[in-house]
């Protein structure tokens, strides 16, 4: 998708679609609407007049021209209330345009204006980003594997500014918001792939021409390395599976910051989840090819922040596994223990995910990190708690708390603070070895973060589990197509920027 920015009179612009917006309750269109209401000898305005339009969010209208405006087309998009107009309502305002575009024949190019920024109080520059981000996620299409070459939309977008003086800015904010969008669906495009496809070392490697392509360093572990390390609780996991384990770290150090304590990301990466000897049911298994969707959001979000240039040390860990289960395989009641010494008692092979984290966050103690935030698809619980509205965040550090409510309110991917007092450690108090990695259905969401906390080395941490929004089974609106959705992407990022 193609996204520019040019000075101009968005009634001359000759796309074959141009894009207005109104908000509701307006009866007089102004600005730019206006204008092109005025070129169009008041259609909008009887459009209004009619009750046919009222500029509800998410409603449009398509108006045809016959003359009065270079193109042959002009859609009107509802805002909503403008007391209620922020960000997040500005990127579904551009996806449900991408959307409703993509269903209109012969559109290939667009001209919009930047939706919020006059009476919606919105900063341009805010707004511009949105806009772009917007466009750029509901552009979005599945890895295709049929014979038929898929329908696609439209293929530019030209956002028009009338005020010279805002084209640099706007441009700027364009392109910041397209680079955060192709994160995005690059983290989806990880977690939609069919896992005979994406399994850890092809993982490996997409990281890898990701990290040649933006200028990040690359370093992957394999098995042989990770065992060096004893590394041994993750590489368990592995052991059922004939694809071989990969730790990836993605290091981001702009000139001037190689010495600067990190902000770490890790992601847990199970490319495909049977539950191992504790085999999961059927029903559904498919999906659990995107039990990697806390990896992939790390390295959708490493690309953004190398594209942006995020200003100082970010580092993103992706542990890939793939959990089967065979004569290798680790079993319940094994003990396990890992790179820091500590002891694990093993009830569940389906409790995988933190097995595969406790490594990984014991191994980023090396660099002496200024504070390590891992995302997982973790338990089906933390949906029973939160629904598909947010994702659980559980922390020890009041500051990084803070900074992520921060940056979620800024990226609009919702955050709700979780408990993570002492007595959770009780159930997850070991007989033979120091933590069982399962604590009973009581208080899950909780006694898996304290399990992962147990093997964390001193440093500012927080534990997302992102098993809620990571994945849905249908689309849930113009932004948030039906599978992977990319969660976490644009969260990141705003955390790097301002922590």
């Amino acid at each position: 998708m193609e996204i520019s920015v040019q000075q101009g009179n968005i009634a001359e612009q000759a796309a074959d679609c141009i894009v207005v917006n109104l908000f509701e309750g307006v009866t007089e269109p102004a600005g730019a609407t206006g204008a092109v209401d005025k070129a169009l000898n008041g259609a909008i305005s009887r459009l209004i007049a009619s009750g046919d339009f009222s500029g509800k969010a998410g409603s449009t209208a398509l108006l045809y021209a016959d003359g009065g405006v270079a193109a042959p087309r002009v859609l009107v998009v509802g805002l909503g209330a403008a007391e209620k107009f922020d960000t997040k309502a500005a990127r579904k305002s551009a996806a449900t345009v991408y959307k409703t575009l993509a269903k209109t024949k012969g559109v290939k190019h667009f001209a919009t204006i930047v939706h919020g920024a006059g009476i919606g109080g919105l900063d341009p520059a805010a707004a511009a980003q949105a806009l772009a981000e917007g466009t750029v996620l509901a552009a979005y299409r599945v890895p295709n594997y049929k014979r038929e070459a898929p329908e696609n939309g439209p293929e530019r977008c030209t956002v028009v500014e009338f005020d010279g003086s805002r084209v640099a800015t706007l441009a700027q904010a364009v392109q910041r918001g397209a680079q955060i969008g192709a994160g995005v669906n690059l983290a989806r495009d990880l977690s939609n792939e069919p896992p005979n496809v994406l399994y850890p070392v092809a993982m490996a490697q997409r990281a890898q021409a990701m990290a040649e392509a933006t200028g990040l360093r690359c370093t992957v572990l394999g098995e042989a390395e990770m065992s060096a390390l004893n590394m041994n609780i993750l590489l368990a996991v592995s052991r059922g599976s004939a694809n071989e384990a990969q730790l990836v770290i993605l290091e981001h150090a702009p000139a001037g910051t190689e010495q600067q304590a990190p902000l770490i990301f890790v992601g847990k990466g199970i490319t495909f989840d049977t539950g191992g000897i504790s085999i999961k049911p059927s029903e559904r298994m498919e999906e659990m090819k995107h039990d990697m969707s806390g990896a992939a959001a790390v390295i959708g979000a490493m690309q953004a922040i190398a594209q942006v240039g995020v200003a100082r040390r970010v580092i993103g860990v992706a542990a890939c596994v793939e959990n089967m289960p065979d004569g290798n395989a680790f079993r319940p009641g094994d003990i396990l223990t890992g790179m820091t010494g500590k002891s694990t008692e093993i009830l569940s092979t389906d409790a995988e995910g933190r097995l595969i984290l406790a490594d990984a966050v014991a191994y980023v103690a090396r660099f002496e990190p200024k504070a390590v935030v891992d995302l997982a698809t973790l338990t089906g619980a933390i949906g029973i708690a939160l629904g598909t509205q947010a994702a659980g965040l559980f922390d020890n550090d009041a500051d990084l708390q803070a900074a992520l409510m921060g940056a979620s309110a800024q990226s609009g991917e919702r955050l709700w603070p979780m408990p993570m007092w002492e007595e959770y450690m009780e159930p997850i108090k070991g007989d033979m070895g120091e933590v069982k990695n399962s604590g009973g259905r009581g208080g899950g969401v909780s006694t898996s973060a304290k399990f992962i906390e147990h093997f964390t080395e001193g440093y500012p941490w927080a534990h997302l589990d992102i098993a809620n929004v990571a994945w849905s089974t249908t689309e849930r609106d113009a932004m948030t197509p039906k599978g992977a959705t990319g969660f976490g992407v644009r969260l990141l990022v705003d955390l790097a920027e301002s922590y």
